[in-house]
């Protein structure tokens, strides 16, 4: 992992505060399921958007400015997953439809990355949540094919 500088690292903080705080209403949970973080490496900006593309708050992150790394979404997906990670008991208890999720994607709205998955007895963190899968379902009929 890429070391970030401390101010990226707190300036993120603040962002997924902000995210928290829009959405930890005691109301009936809110009918969103995801929370997009759209990032750019021209631009530096850190944008979280709700299911229906209405912008929940955005932060610019000086060190991710003209970034020239070609793995910043690797490492970008690295950093913010350890941040979430560290907020995870109040990112556990949004007051969003379970399942919900936080997903990375590029400038372009393409997915890059679920970063984390909360379920009512389920957290996932990291990675592609469906990754082997296809391994694992080809191995059951084979087996289920042989009986």
């Amino acid at each position: 992992m890429e070391n970030f500088k401390e101010q990226s690292i707190q300036e993120i903080d603040r962002f997924l505060k902000k995210v928290v705080q829009k959405f930890t209403s005691p109301k009936e949970p809110t009918m969103i399921t995801d929370i997009h973080l759209r990032i750019s490496p021209e631009s530096g900006d850190l944008m979280a958007f709700d299911d229906d593309e209405n912008e929940v708050t955005r932060c610019v992150i000086e060190e991710w400015i003209d970034y020239k790394n070609e793995n910043f979404y690797d490492s970008a997906a690295l950093l913010l997953r350890n941040r979430i990670f560290a907020m995870s008991e109040e990112i556990d208890k949004l007051c969003l439809l379970k399942p919900y999720s936080f997903v990375l994607e590029n400038e372009d709205n393409e997915h890059v990355a679920e970063l984390y998955v909360v379920d009512d007895d389920l957290n996932i963190i990291g990675g592609d949540i469906m990754e082997g899968w296809d391994k694992d379902l080809d191995a059951f009929f084979s087996k289920l094919m042989e009986e």
